[in-house]
């Protein structure tokens, strides 16, 4: 098996099991990665997502080795990218629940950019990040293009891109590419603390705040404020709205169920 996949208290987690190979990525292991998604997504009992690593790293992107192996097949078109890659990233910021990466390690490749486009980044403090495209001669996939930008603006992103030089976890933090770092050996607790807060909340909101975040980053004002009505229309609709609304007016703290 190439992935595990818990579910516990409302979270689920999903490890990328390959340590020996770092995680890196075989078609195996996207294959099984993408299945995990959409189960998460389709599971009612499952309200906020962890992403996470098995071993001393996170996920050093693509592996080589089968990449040597299609390139030598007549692969040069990189199929993987349409066929693999592009649907893991719209599963990831599709998912109508947070998701959150728990950086273990060394991030590289397609596996910094799997992290990226994960609603909240925690990251060990031995972890690193890599954007090794360049290194072997290609351009960003997995999303990188689209998420870097906005996570660090578009000069840091060409600069992390062209150079592909690595860097800390400190210095991920300074430039807003992860939210928290933590000690090695309390990134995964740090990150279930957080998802476990997330799925006690209103995950519809949750859902309705993601989708108007990615209008939004690419439309004009009217798009992104008819966006945000129809966000607000949907979550007026949810017993969470009303209940919460009823617990502020008489101070009591809202207990969210998700729907």
């Amino acid at each position: 098996m190439t992935i595990r996949y818990d579910v516990a208290d409302g979270v689920a987690t999903v490890t990328l099991d390959r340590p020996d190979a770092l995680n890196a990525l075989t078609v195996e292991l996207k294959v099984a990665l993408l299945g995990a998604l959409e189960d998460a997504a389709a599971d009612d009992t499952v309200r906020a997502v962890v992403l996470t690593g098995a071993g001393r790293a996170f996920c050093v992107g693509q592996d080589l080795r089968e990449h040597a192996d299609a390139l030598d097949a007549g692969d040069t078109a990189l199929d993987t990218v349409r066929e693999h890659y592009n649907p893991i990233v719209r599963a990831i910021t599709g998912l109508p629940k947070p998701v959150v990466a728990a950086v273990n390690g060394m991030a590289a490749g397609a596996g910094a950019s799997l992290a990226f486009a994960c609603d909240f980044r925690i990251a060990a403090d031995k972890a690193g990040f890599l954007m090794a495209f360049a290194r072997v001669g290609l351009g960003p996939d997995t999303g990188a293009s689209w998420t870097l930008q906005r996570l660090v603006g578009y000069g840091r992103a060409t600069a992390l891109l062209m150079l592909a030089e690595p860097i800390s976890a400190e210095q991920a933090l300074e430039m807003g590419l992860v939210n928290a770092v933590v000690p090695a050996a309390d990134v995964a607790a740090a990150a279930a603390e957080i998802a476990a807060r997330l799925a006690a909340g209103p995950t519809v909101a949750y859902a309705g705040i993601k989708r108007a975040l990615s209008v939004a980053a690419t439309s004009d004002l009217a798009t992104a404020l008819e966006t945000e009505a129809e966000v607000q229309a949907a979550c007026g609709r949810t017993e969470d709205h009303r209940a919460a609304t009823h617990a502020f007016l008489d101070k009591q703290q809202p207990a969210f169920q998700g729907r």
